[in-house]
């Protein structure tokens, strides 16, 4: 005897319903967010009656798992062509809503830290990719403090999402979940098909026989699920967020610290191969992190070099071999001026709209650019975070029409904006006390004090 998944109930049901974003588009089915708002109360008590009996039976109907794909063409791209268009897939919105509960179930009967690794930051609740480059670049001032070279790698999975090997992630929902959980899920993956959708013509349905549906709720937990078993190995750290994935090796001597990486390599190429897994070597990169000139041996994966480079973006954020912030902040200022290029007819000296939009504009679209992660690249010089003061200085300064001989200082001020030194205060602080009482140990250890350093090099904890 297996134990049931407890039934839900019209409160369930209807809390979940009033989440529902209305602007989203309907799947096949055509019913609408909007449409599952407006159900009165005896239309949610029969949903909730249909819901239990395919969690009951563990049968997923098979007009929830149909698929619509429409084609949208990428910005600036030449429509003649087939590879302008980006396919987005469509699905039933009754389903995503059936998904959403179904997950709330698993996470109650069996939560995420008994099964996923501690390694694994994607899509899981209190866990960021700020946290988890937090661990990275950890590991790398450690190395510097030491006076080893951190030999690092950050692979390319190949669509990995959509080439998910089925057999083999049925078997492994098998071994880790529930029965009752493995049933429903089994009848969710299976018989999957999709047709493609032009302007009002329709094609034909052709079957899903590989991936985790994309645009589903359910989709990206499968698909950790799947690499739920990836090698761990001892003296490396491993970051994973999702299919984003970054193993570090350090050591006083280079040559050892990329044989470890090598060794790792070896081993996970076999758990790869085994699950139909794909590397993309030439998109995977290899970075030494060091305060020296010389550099790790390069390192192979399947029998190819993977690349080796001096900067390297991981989970939006810019990591350069000595961890100076400087491409990155270079890279968001660049960023900067083109968005506020694109809204100078908005927030410019000439725009009609008020001061206090003008603000809001800013605030909500162009602060964000600069702003993310700003809890770690705060730790840069002084001379690099003024490059990022100085475009919002120059950009306040366009928003009010301020003359010359008005200081930043005054505009600052009068425009309630506070400068980008407060604004990794704030945030650093916030983070702190976030990591501080993190369920998850390795984050916690983040906020051990640094004891005898032997560089002036800041860590986020001294942002503080």
């Amino acid at each position: 005897m297996h134990t049931p998944i407890k039934p839900l109930t019209p409160k369930e049901i209807a809390k979940e319903i009033k989440l529902l974003n209305p602007k989203k588009s309907p799947g096949s089915d055509l019913v609408t967010a909007k449409m599952l708002k407006e159900l009165p109360r005896k239309g949610i008590v029969m949903l909730t009656y249909i819901f239990n009996a395919i969690i009951r039976l563990g049968y997923w109907p098979k007009r929830l798992k149909t698929a619509q794909i429409i084609m949208i063409n990428k910005p600036g791209k030449e429509p003649t062509e087939v590879s302008s268009y980006r396919p987005i897939s469509l699905l039933s919105i009754v389903s995503k809503l059936l998904e959403k509960l179904v997950l709330h179930r698993l996470n109650e009967d069996l939560p995420p830290e008994n099964w996923i690794p501690e390694h694994q930051f994607g899509f899981r609740q209190k866990h960021s990719t700020v946290q988890q480059v937090h661990r990275i670049t950890h590991t790398i001032n450690e190395a510097f403090e030491k006076k080893q070279y951190c030999s690092g790698i950050f692979l390319d999975i190949s669509q990995a999402f959509d080439k998910v090997w089925y057999p083999g992630l049925i078997y492994k929902i098998k071994c880790i979940l529930p029965t009752a959980y493995f049933t429903i899920l089994k009848s969710y993956l299976s018989e999957r098909k999709f047709q493609t959708k032009v302007n009002e013509e329709k094609s034909d349905y052709f079957p899903i026989n590989s991936g985790v549906p994309q645009g589903s709720v359910l989709g990206p937990l499968l698909y950790v699920l799947y690499t739920s078993d990836i090698p761990m190995a001892q003296n490396l750290i491993i970051g994973t967020f999702a299919d984003d994935t970054a193993i570090l090796s350090c050591h006083e001597n280079p040559q050892i610290a990329s044989n470890k990486i090598q060794n790792y390599l070896t081993n996970l190429q076999q758990w790869l191969e085994k699950w139909k897994i794909k590397v993309n070597e030439s998109k995977s990169a290899h970075i030494t992190f060091t305060l020296r000139k010389e550099t790790c041996p390069a390192v192979t994966i399947n029998n190819v070099q993977i690349p080796q480079t001096q900067t390297v973006r991981y989970l939006g954020l810019h990591l350069d071999s000595k961890l100076t912030w400087k491409q990155h902040i270079t890279k968001k200022k660049k960023q900067v001026e083109i968005k506020t290029r694109e809204l100078q007819w908005l927030i410019g000296r000439k725009s009609r709209v008020s001061l206090e939009n003008k603000i809001l504009i800013y605030k909500a679209v162009i602060k964000p650019t600069w702003e993310y992660g700003i809890e770690l690249w705060g730790c840069a010089s002084k001379s690099n975070i003024q490059i990022i003061q100085r475009c919002q200085s120059k950009i306040l300064r366009q928003i009010a029409d301020a003359p010359w001989y008005v200081t930043n200082h005054t505009i600052h001020t009068d425009l309630q904006v506070p400068i980008v030194q407060e604004v990794i205060g704030k945030k650093a602080n916030t983070h702190h006390i976030v990591i501080n009482n993190h369920p998850n140990l390795i984050i916690e250890q983040l906020t051990e004090p640094v004891i005898n350093k032997r560089l002036k090099k800041r860590w986020p904890s001294e942002l503080i």
